[in-house]
């Protein structure tokens, strides 16, 4: 009796500590889009071009916390797979930290807005859905949109990191940020980095894209047969 006892507990645990992280991501992309799509309807196209220093640093927290998913994968806590994880965690911690936050004038762009926007409504269907499973509540709707949402969102997503990418290149070029000088007459030129970057991005979309649905059919197939047991 007590292996199935220690074995409930170390569930319990597990459980109780993916609730405690989906919730604290819920709240801040909750609080995000809220913020975002509030200020918009309050100062119109204004509010799109200080976007990044209203909302910025709650995104940059909740992107950095999102890595803590990386660990969750690899010692079992969350049942996924870490490669196609990591691609997208990976996605967005470069485009928002190296290509975002690293220029100013990028910051302004209403690409940026646009993509906060995309990323923050799929979070907030992805961590709700998230969030009720550990707690063993599904309804029907919800699985079937956050297993759905992401098919027209995300590569509208990844159009928009390639649009910020582009819009980026120039004030790489003048401002040279990553750019440096190595031995022998060496030398990393960091614009020409961030275009290989670009044509990777929608290699990994593909890879993605794939994984997702596949993700998404097996979902969905499982889900009224655990309807009807219900």
């Amino acid at each position: 009796m007590a292996l199935p006892q220690t074995w409930l507990q170390s569930r319990y645990r597990k459980n109780a500590c993916l609730f405690v992280y989906y919730l604290i991501q819920f709240c801040g992309h909750s609080w995000i889009f809220t913020n975002m799509t509030a200020r918009f309807f309050s100062f119109g196209k204004d509010s799109v071009v200080d976007t990044f220093y209203a909302i910025g640093l709650v995104m940059q927290f909740c992107q950095s916390m999102s890595l803590l998913e990386l660990l969750h994968i690899y010692v079992g806590i969350e049942s996924d797979r870490l490669l196609p994880r990591f691609l997208q965690l990976t996605e967005r911690i470069i485009i928002l930290f190296v290509v975002i936050t690293s220029q100013e004038e990028v910051q302004e762009k209403y690409v940026v807005w646009v993509l906060f926007i995309f990323w923050n409504l799929l979070d907030m269907v992805r961590y709700t859905y998230s969030m009720l499973s550990v707690i063993g509540i599904s309804y029907a709707n919800l699985t079937w949109l956050s297993q759905t949402l992401w098919m027209p969102i995300y590569p509208l997503c990844v159009l928009a990191e390639a649009f910020a990418i582009y819009q980026s290149l120039p004030y790489f070029e003048s401002s040279g940020t990553y750019s440096t000088k190595l031995p022998f007459d060496l030398s990393i030129y960091f614009p020409y980095v961030l275009k290989i970057y670009l044509m990777m991005l929608f290699i990994g979309m593909y890879f993605t894209y794939s994984h997702l649905y596949s993700e998404r059919r097996d979902v969905l197939r499982v889900f009224p047969i655990q309807k009807k047991k219900m």
